[in-house]
């Protein structure tokens, strides 16, 4: 089987879904699939080009057996609407040579065209109407509903004209596949047929994130006692999180000095947040870098309590990624859903973390008072409990596989 995972986003970017799409892709070129993918110089989530990349433009590396065809694009030193989707559409434009390349040479047997960004989908759709072969558009977050509810787009003209075509590509691709039960909902009520639809949720390595005792964590190398509390929110610092209240939060706690708050992450918002800690003299908040994949146990074993952040206007757009990994490592969430969502009936039906409601800063701090003070013993081992049962690497993928082997032998028309 040939196949092509067309993205922007990919290895060796740490958080989010370039993190997937890596695993993934070496997974299948490990089971002797032909894999290749078709990605941007890796520049998330510092918004910067990785310092090995730098000065490249057009190339292929191979990596892990997986042939990565590497192309050049714009990224902005402050993301806003605008400038993300020029961002998005210089991405587009880079893979031009690629796609020509692409028609009059070998086959792919499969095009996996992951979103965001979804106009992605474009040149899979030309590519399946000359060649044929099965071509799945894979939903990691419904960015144009994001930008609506968020606030980022408010043009009623062009949001419509993004949701037609959002349609539009989603109808011609021979499945969509998506990661959470409310993303399938909401892809449904966009007019897609429900037999087109295919789950392929995100997962973990429960044998390479795992519990850790305190004294094996990272806490001494970054400057903690094993007295000290400690809430943490690691991974990407954007706009969905709503990561101001984190500071309102350590305000609330300035007076006890054994809590502290850690920030680990990069992303659009960091300097804004170091901005408003140094502004509110918090001297109870830390921010460091993102930490190696081989670090993760260990540093999230180093937390008393991890925050989910999600502002409430993103509720069900996407699957926090982070929180398969503090599951695996039996942490503690503090978890901000909104009752109906995806994301709050599963937390609450197997009781693996503490829910409050979103941007409600009372329930926040009721939140983090008992994550940080109460017996969150019954939390940490249905977290641990659930990812081995539920979000196994292995499991998934041979699953996805077989999925791939079914579509095969399907008509492609």
């Amino acid at each position: 089987m040939r196949i092509l995972i067309h993205g922007i986003n990919y290895a060796p970017e740490l958080t989010g879904i370039g993190k997937y799409t890596g695993e993934m892709a070496i997974w299948l070129a490990a089971q002797g699939r032909d894999v290749h993918v078709l990605t941007a110089l890796p520049y998330y989530p510092e918004w910067e080009i990785h310092s090995a990349y730098k000065n490249k433009s057009w190339f292929t590396e191979t990596l892990n057996g997986v042939k990565v065809h590497r192309v050049p694009l714009y990224v902005p030193k402050e993301v806003t609407s605008l400038k993300r989707i020029l961002h998005e559409f210089s991405f587009l434009a880079a893979t031009i040579p690629f796609w020509i390349k692409a028609i009059f040479s070998k086959k792919y047997d499969v095009v996996f065209c992951i979103a965001p960004p979804f106009h992605l989908s474009l040149f899979p759709w030309l590519y399946k109407s000359t060649r044929g072969g099965v071509w799945i558009n894979h939903i990691q977050d419904l960015q144009v509903d994001a930008a609506k509810d968020l606030g980022m787009i408010k043009n009623k003209t062009f949001l419509d004209i993004m949701f037609g075509l959002e349609r539009f590509f989603l109808n011609r691709g021979l499945r969509v596949s998506t990661i959470s039960e409310g993303m399938q909902h909401k892809i449904l009520s966009k007019g897609i047929a429900s037999t087109k639809i295919m789950f392929f949720p995100n997962w973990v390595d429960s044998n390479v994130i795992f519990p850790l005792p305190k004294e094996k964590s990272l806490r001494q190398e970054m400057g903690f006692n094993l007295a000290d509390k400690i809430v943490l929110y690691s991974g990407n610092l954007g706009e969905k999180q709503g990561l101001d209240a984190i500071l309102r939060a350590a305000a609330a706690f300035k007076a006890d000095s054994s809590v502290k708050f850690v920030i680990c992450g990069s992303g659009g918002g960091k300097d804004k947040l170091i901005r408003l800690a140094e502004e509110s003299l918090l001297s109870n908040v830390f921010f460091f870098p993102l930490q190696p994949y081989e670090k993760l146990s260990a540093l999230l074993a180093m937390a008393d309590l991890h925050l989910v952040l999600q502002k409430s206007s993103a509720a069900d757009l996407v699957m926090p990624s982070k929180l398969t990994g503090i599951l695996a490592a039996g942490g503690c969430a503090l978890v901000t859903a909104t009752e109906g969502t995806t994301l709050y009936d599963v937390v609450y039906k197997f009781q693996m973390g503490i829910l409050v409601q979103p941007e409600n800063e009372e329930d926040l701090l009721r939140g983090i008072r008992l994550g940080l003070f109460g017996d969150t013993s019954a939390y940490r081992q249905n977290a641990r409990n659930y990812a081995e049962q539920y979000l196994e690497k292995e499991q998934i993928l041979r699953k996805f596989e077989a999925d791939l082997n079914d579509l095969m032998v399907l008509p492609k028309a």
